[in-house]
């Protein structure tokens, strides 16, 4: 694959992140849950900056990057913290694989802005009670 095609691969994931985190956030208190509140708005923060820098990426390489898409799916019942929290981790996994893709995709300076992204992730997902692991993103070497 191209590294203009993982540039598009890994917008189109953070398209859905936005997307997703947005209703997560519509999900949660802020004083009921501050921490998950507070770890969900992070988050998004964060997708909607890498959005926005792929965007800029790949219009600098002189394409069009990849629409988002109208609606995402999303869990029917996202009604406790439990069930916003697994679904927050199972984005930041997502997201890691994605970002693993795109490190080994990529090389120069978008090889090293991919790997600091997978690294964000890797942390981020610790606030979603994730578990370290060795290699993020590479379910082979996932100690899940």
């Amino acid at each position: 694959m191209s590294e203009l095609a993982a540039l598009q691969t890994t917008l189109a994931a953070e398209h859905a992140a936005v997307y997703v985190l947005g209703v997560l956030g519509a999900q949660t208190s802020q004083t009921a849950a501050p921490e998950l509140f507070a770890a969900v708005s992070d988050t998004y923060a964060a997708h909607r900056a890498r959005r926005d820098q792929l965007t800029r990426t790949i219009t600098d390489l002189g394409e069009q990057p990849v629409a988002a898409e109208v609606a995402y799916e999303v869990p029917v019942d996202l009604s406790t913290v439990e069930a916003v929290t697994r679904r927050a981790l199972r984005l930041e996994r997502d997201c890691a694989t994605t970002y693993a893709f795109l490190v080994a995709s990529t090389t120069g300076d978008q090889r090293a802005w991919a790997l600091r992204s997978l690294q964000m992730t890797a942390v981020r997902e610790l606030a979603f009670r994730g578990a370290p692991e060795m290699f993020p993103g590479s379910d082979e070497h996932a100690d899940r």
